[in-house]
């Protein structure tokens, strides 16, 4: 009889090729057995209950962006961050690192890594963000990929983007040749300065037109000029947080040619809609893009059923009530970003699977399954196989809790779904081979989390 640091009896085990009632030892960290005889000194029996590999959100904000402390700042850091994604059954996260004024992106993210290194409590890695293709910053895209970090963040939504276009189109071409995936923010800089003048001329000044500040044909053009980059470039090519029909559609038209193009959708997209700007407090909705209608949302859970969308990520970027709710800004200006990590996963389980919109296959594909693999960490992570990091999430399906998010893990205090009961939640959190989290206490210390090594991209 084989000895394990811990065993996992009685639940059933979602692997590569489906799900079954089988035990899961883990030794040193990692899956060392699934299935027949084990023993150990720890045990956990979740019969009834669901045995899914832990989550990887590749779309995190936990590093500020701006120097100043608590200008223009996010609420969570890396230790609070990720004490709710653990919470809510997230094992590995994805940080966007912005170099600040004068930083290359190799110092940005040099900084980032040993701020996560004495924060997190979960695995992490990091996408430089690419703000100036100059020839320092372009030289570094290779040195970057090979040193384990193959993934560079761009954003169309901002004006220097059409600044320097042929040097970001460049950046792209050097990215493909180093096996390097770029991330792109879809939306189109030019189009939404217009549309937040036109606002502000005709005197709305209310948050009910955010969405008209950034709308559906911004994403949509800048989504087609992404997909005009990626063919001409190469790269594998990752949109972020698509939100709309539309974007969805001329993504469907590229991925149907055949170019390595992935796209990334977020909770509030399948779960919320315009209406809620109509709210008095509807502000605290804003993201970017914003909420679309519910012609969108179906569209995009259709994505998730067949595919088209590759991952399901948070872009947890949260801001406190007063913040979102700040009454001199103007509805061009309102703050961007909530709080998701503690959520994401059960709602996908409990508005998704439990509801049979998606298969159990498919929740593990889009939660952990393919980040991991776009991003070079699989069979590390993102799977229940011997030699994987034994990150597990033991899901209780019958589990019913009413969010409250001045009770969960985040600083931000508020959850965008407050007051939605949802049923399925974790009820142990497993990373590495250790219990980190169970039901909603997560007892683990800041910087137990380990920077995650990557490989270059291969095409799934």
């Amino acid at each position: 009889m084989v000895n394990m640091d811990l065993v996992i009896k009685n639940g059933t085990v979602a692997t590569g090729s489906g799900a079954a009632v089988i035990d899961v030892g883990i030794e040193d960290g990692q899956i060392a057995q699934l299935g027949g005889t084990m023993r150990a000194s720890q045990s956990i029996d979740a019969e009834g209950m669901f045995v899914l590999p832990g989550g990887v959100d590749p779309h995190v904000h936990l590093t500020p962006p701006r120097t100043g402390p608590g200008e223009n700042s996010w609420a969570d850091n890396f230790e609070i961050g990720t004490r709710a994604a653990l919470a809510g059954g997230v094992t590995t996260v994805g940080n966007m690192s912005f170099p600040r004024k004068g930083e290359s992106m190799s110092e940005g993210l040099q900084r980032d890594i040993e701020d996560a290194q004495t924060q997190s409590i979960a695995d992490f890695f990091h996408h430089p963000v690419l703000l100036d293709p100059d020839q320092e910053a372009l030289e570094e895209i290779p040195d970057l990929a090979a040193q384990g970090h193959p993934s560079v963040k761009i954003f169309l939504s901002f004006k220097r983007f059409d600044r320097n276009v042929e040097g970001f189109l460049k950046a792209m071409r050097i990215a493909a040749e180093v096996g390097s995936v770029v991330l792109l923010h879809c939306e189109d800089a030019a189009l939404m300065g217009c549309c937040g003048e036109l606002v502000r001329e005709a005197g709305l000044t209310s948050h009910r037109h955010y969405p008209e500040t950034r709308p559906v044909v911004a994403e949509r053009i800048a989504t087609e000029r992404a997909i005009g980059f990626c063919e001409i470039s190469g790269a594998a090519t990752y949109i972020v947080h698509l939100s709309s029909q539309e974007a969805l559609d001329v993504c469907r038209g590229g991925r149907a040619r055949g170019l390595p193009l992935y796209v990334e959708t977020r909770p509030i997209y399948l779960h919320l809609d315009r209406t809620r700007f109509d709210e008095p407090d509807g502000a605290k909705y804003a993201g970017a893009p914003p909420l679309r209608q519910e012609q969108d949302q179906a569209a995009l859970w259709a994505g998730v059923v067949d595919g088209a969308v590759s991952t399901v990520a948070t872009d947890h970027a949260p801001w406190t009530l007063e913040q979102k709710l700040d009454p001199s800004l103007g509805p061009a200006e309102l703050r961007q970003g909530m709080a998701e990590l503690e959520t994401s996963m059960p709602m996908l389980w409990a508005l998704g699977v439990a509801q049979k919109r998606i298969s159990l296959n498919r929740f593990v594909e889009v939660t952990s399954t393919n980040p991991a693999k776009l991003f070079g960490m699989y069979p590390q992570k993102g799977c229940i196989a011997p030699g994987s990091d034994a990150d597990l999430l033991i899901l209780d399906p019958h589990e019913t809790r009413t969010i409250d998010g001045s009770q969960m893990h985040s600083a931000a205090g508020y959850s965008p779904y407050d007051g939605w009961e949802i049923t399925g939640w974790p009820r142990f959190t497993i990373s590495r081979g250790e219990v980190v989290a169970e039901g909603v206490t997560v007892d683990a210390s800041p910087g137990r989390g380990l920077l995650v090594p990557r490989e270059p991209f291969e095409r799934p």
